[in-house]
């Protein structure tokens, strides 16, 4: 891989990867919660398998990014996963009460919160340190993630919500095929020998760099759990929010495309910090001004930064800090850190703000996270070795 600009061998199976999961991860939040009510399940007992759901962030990333670089086979944990996924899913074709439901929450977000953090890794390695075409690979997740959530609404709105299992078990049917098509690339001699994972993660940097991303994903409930109830509350009509959530996606897909030349040019650290300076201003606008079209669709351009650049930069950060064995490991446990646990906690502060103050103070709350965000980040570049600029 000597040529900065190609592309890597497993291009196309990767980006059809990518793809694949994040159409189940947009669609499967999206459309589960109206087909546990058609099945009888109470508001309040959503709420709480929802939550078990982000739980599952935690655990299971962990969990399997473990066994993949202690097993040293990626592809076959990624694959194994996948399988199991679509088997637990196949409950969700029967009715059942909440405890039923409640198991199948768990055990399919067990599986499938543990595929982003192993197919990263997977990629990671085959790029060996080459990350020019990463985000034009990772897009097909964005897209993906827009058109099938898209399309299966427009079916179910015609078929109906008893349908969601189907699409469901077809969209997992498709990452494991792809699945079974990716392997790992052999890595160096070198790079085989066992670490430990324990003696990177309390290093000062680290955690403070882990406690940054927390606060970032706290401050990104605002958007995942209220963004959508908080402009209907101001009058925007659901063709109007559905515009705005695309507008998001859409600048997240632009940035990925050029992600190469700007990292090139500004560097990790000084997208890293951009990123969360702008994630600062974005719910800070929401907060303020989201009665103004014009302001709201400037936020949610800010979406490049605060997710897009943001993605790349904590990707391209741990896989400097865990190469090698400790590859899925380390982005496991930055997607436990940011959106198990601090997707978790912030949704729980933000629901209580929400209900004891005005909606718009989520959006103040959140801005306030992300600078807290930009200060931890700051710290741990501060006390970061090496050329962060790569």
């Amino acid at each position: 891989m000597s040529d900065k600009s190609s592309w890597p061998e497993q291009s196309f199976g990767f980006g059809a990867f990518y793809f694949s999961y994040y159409s189940f991860v947009g669609v499967f939040p999206t459309y589960v919660t109206l087909y546990l009510a058609f099945r009888g399940i109470d508001a309040f007992e959503i709420g709480i398998l929802m939550s078990l759901m982000q739980a599952m962030r935690i655990i299971g990333p962990n969990l399997w990014g473990w066994m993949a670089d202690w097993t040293g086979q990626r592809a076959c944990v990624l694959q194994f996963t996948a399988a199991l996924a679509l088997i637990a899913f196949t409950g969700f074709f029967f009715g059942g009460g909440f405890w039923y439901f409640a198991f199948f929450m768990v055990a399919v977000n067990l599986f499938t919160s543990a595929q982003g953090p192993l197919s990263d890794a997977l990629i990671l390695s085959e790029m060996q340190g080459n990350m020019s075409r990463y985000g034009q690979l990772r897009l097909w997740g964005s897209v993906g993630y827009v058109l099938m959530t898209a399309a299966s609404g427009f079916v179910l709105d015609r078929t109906g919500i008893v349908l969601m299992p189907w699409v469901g078990a077809a969209i997992l049917g498709a990452v494991l095929l792809v699945s079974l098509k990716l392997y790992q690339t052999p890595r160096p001699i070198a790079e085989r020998k066992q670490a430990s994972v324990l003696n990177v993660l309390f290093r000062y940097d680290v955690m403070v760099f882990m406690i940054s991303g927390c606060l970032m994903l706290a401050a990104h409930s605002a958007l995942y759990a209220f963004y959508s109830l908080y402009l209907s509350g101001l009058g925007y009509s659901s063709v109007t929010i559905g515009m705005m959530w695309a507008i998001g996606a859409t600048a997240e897909i632009v940035f990925f495309v050029y992600q190469a030349p700007v990292v090139k040019r500004f560097g990790i650290k000084a997208i890293m910090l951009a990123s969360l300076l702008a994630a600062v201003v974005r719910f800070a606008l929401i907060g303020a001004a989201a009665e103004s079209f014009v302001i709201l669709l400037l936020a949610q351009l800010l979406h490049a930064a605060t997710f897009g650049a943001h993605h790349v930069a904590s990707i391209l950060s741990i896989q400097k800090w865990f190469p090698g064995p400790l590859q899925a490991r380390g982005q496991a446990l930055f997607i436990s850190m940011s959106y198990g646990i601090g997707g978790t906690l912030g949704g729980f502060l933000l629901s209580w703000v929400w209900d004891i103050f005005t909606p718009a103070s989520v959006y103040w709350v959140a801005s306030a996270f992300a600078l807290a965000a930009f200060l931890a980040a700051w710290l741990s570049f501060r006390r970061r070795n090496g050329n962060d600029t790569e």
